[in-house]
């Protein structure tokens, strides 16, 4: 008996110890991590800021130090914060050291909203009289509507200019879940014919509704772009739409020159060579380049007023409404809720900024934020700054403000409801050979079940919540809107708006950006000088990197065995989670 305590005890001993020297070992790799990144940087005269864009762009960038980190034989990929972005363009804008904007683009993973307020920045970055340049071996037709806010675009004369139209491809499931033995059941709002989120489980293409809508917002975002570009490389739009109906993307670089969307056409070398004669350098001096992630160590100088004592709560509300994935891109409601609860108690908080770009989500989700809105909205100014989306849910929780900017290239509106249930009895009995019985109290106690099919009392009850849920959602939005219930239930009915139009119809006040939404808070509540919080408080380092480690291994994973497929399972393990009633726009809509 003493042998095995002295044995369990020796390795209990070990397993502490070594536990013990884990978490030292890991809590240095954290510090030192957090220490590297908060490196002061130096900026060097002459310096051009460089632009790539070749992460995907959040709203807010995580404070998690290891995000960007590359893990050993896994594939992740890296964000870029919009609010980085826009702080180191206006800091550049006045910084002496900064001669100019280097924009070397490609792609640019962001949603049209999103490049429209940093070409916005861009333009006002001009007024400075610096200059902006670009260069590209291969561009897409979104970096390349960002692009034409430069002074000097060129392109490689062996690239690829991808310009021929958008198009918004829509995934259904109909066929395949029929093969599976899988039912859907859908109930929707009875009117909510454009709530096109539940069709990929209905049909196996676009209704006429859907058709129509996708058509009106899509035609509206293009139009928007071809004026931009238009106004920028002076080329008619109706030559523009000539040109993407000869699909710039198989022509060579010559055309696009001879077409005027280039500027020259140069190699790497002579781009460089051009940059050394902007900036006075020797021909072989090293060009001082910083990038964003670095000049946002850079602090923004303080005027002779000092620091300013009232702020403006930014609170960001980014990705689905509990979606039930766990991760800094998606919408808690409790956490979002705490935020703005936060900023309402904040007496040194002046006026709130709440930033969405958000598909919808949970419609319970929506309330829970909504309501804060309201109690905020009672206490002191609150504006929405709409981003990429806005939409079903994401308006639910933005109408109650007292006032909404968006781009015209916004995705909003959706105002719509819908509950799915699936039955997967088809696939468990006569495919695979089990079955299911039960012994209930009451007639409706298996009430969800997704091994049967709903009774039509049930079906019934389900309809009856989605159209109460519904008309709780018109009725908030006639509230925040100051418009009749009538009115708002014919922009609803699930249909979905471009910005551009939601300004035309009265669900959005202004065109503008997050900068934009600032100032316009600051002005509601009649401040000068001011510091921005941004809210929710993010999580601490540690939780952060068990979170990406883990997210990071299972994307990873997936991505690898999927491949060009993967967003194809991130839609329908998304729709796998969607219990109880959502306000949510098309999920698996695609704009490219």
């Amino acid at each position: 008996m003493k042998i095995f305590w002295k044995a369990f005890l020796a390795s209990l001993l070990a397993i502490i110890v070594s536990s013990f020297l884990l978490i030292i070992i890991l809590v240095g790799v954290i510090s030192a991590v957090t220490s590297f990144n908060d490196q002061a940087v130096t900026i060097k005269g002459q310096s051009l800021l460089l632009l790539k864009l070749d992460s995907k762009i959040v709203d807010r960038k995580s404070n998690n130090p290891f995000e960007d980190f590359e893990l050993p034989g896994i594939k992740t990929s890296t964000t870029t914060g919009l609010n980085q972005i826009l702080s180191c363009i206006e800091k550049a804008k006045t910084d002496d050291r900064i001669k100019g904007v280097f924009l070397e683009l490609s792609d640019i993973s962001a949603g049209y909203a999103t490049v429209e307020e940093i070409r916005n920045a861009l333009i006002d970055f001009k007024t400075s009289g610096k200059f902006i340049y670009t260069y590209s071996d291969m561009i897409s037709q979104k970096a390349y509507y960002l692009a034409t806010v430069s002074d000097s675009l060129i392109m490689n004369p062996m690239g690829m200019f991808d310009f021929r139209g958008l198009n918004a491809e829509h995934t259904f499931f109909k066929k395949a879940l029929d093969k599976f033995g899988i039912e859907m059941q859908v109930v929707r709002g009875k009117n909510n014919k454009f709530k096109s989120a539940v069709e990929p489980y209905m049909f196996d293409k676009m209704s006429d509704a859907s058709r129509e809508q996708t058509s009106v917002y899509l035609n509206s975002i293009w139009n928007h772009v071809l004026k931009g570009i238009s106004e920028r490389r002076a080329i008619p739009v109706d030559s523009l739409n000539k040109y993407a109906n000869e699909v710039m993307t198989f022509q060579k670089a010559d055309k696009a020159l001879e077409y005027r969307f280039f500027d020259n056409l140069k190699y790497k070398d002579q781009v460089l060579a051009d940059f050394r004669k902007l900036t006075n350098l020797g021909e072989n001096d090293e060009i001082p380049v910083v990038s964003v992630n670095e000049y946002d160590k850079v602090p923004k100088a303080i005027d002779a007023t000092g620091l300013p004592k009232d702020r403006i709560a930014v609170v960001y509300a980014e990705g689905e409404i509990d979606g039930g994935t766990d991760g800094p891109y998606q919408i808690d409601s409790k956490e979002v809720s705490k935020g703005i609860r936060e900023a309402r108690t904040d007496t040194a908080i002046k006026a709130i900024v709440l930033r969405v770009n958000s598909p919808g989500g949970s419609a319970y989700g929506s309330e829970v934020i909504w309501r804060e809105v309201i109690l905020a909205q009672k206490v002191k100014p609150v504006i929405v700054s709409m981003g990429d989306y806005a939409a079903s849910g994401g308006y639910y929780i933005a109408c109650g403000a007292d006032a909404i900017l968006a781009n015209p290239t916004t995705i909003t509106g959706s105002i719509g409801v819908f509950g799915t249930i699936p039955n997967i009895s088809g696939l468990l009995s006569d495919k695979i050979g089990i079955t299911f019985d039960n012994v209930s109290t009451n007639e409706h106690s298996d009430m969800p079940s997704i091994t049967r099919k709903m009774t039509p009392f049930e079906f019934n009850l389900m309809q009856n919540y989605v159209e109460s849920t519904y008309g709780t959602f018109i009725a908030h939005v006639a509230d925040g809107r100051k418009k009749s219930s009538t009115y708002i239930d014919s922009l609803a009915q699930g249909r979905v708006w471009s910005g551009e139009n939601g300004k035309l119809n009265g669900l959005v006040d202004e065109f503008g950006g997050l900068n934009d939404a600032v100032k316009l808070a600051a002005s509601k509540a009649g401040i000068k000088h001011y510091r921005i919080k941004e809210l929710p408080k993010q999580k601490d380092t540690f939780e952060e990197l068990m979170k990406s480690f883990s997210t990071k291994v299972q994307t990873s994973v997936l991505q690898s065995k999927l491949g060009e497929s993967y967003h194809l399972w991130e839609n329908f393990s998304r729709e796998a989670r969607a219990n109880g009633i959502y306000a949510r726009m098309p999920y698996n809509l695609e704009i490219n």
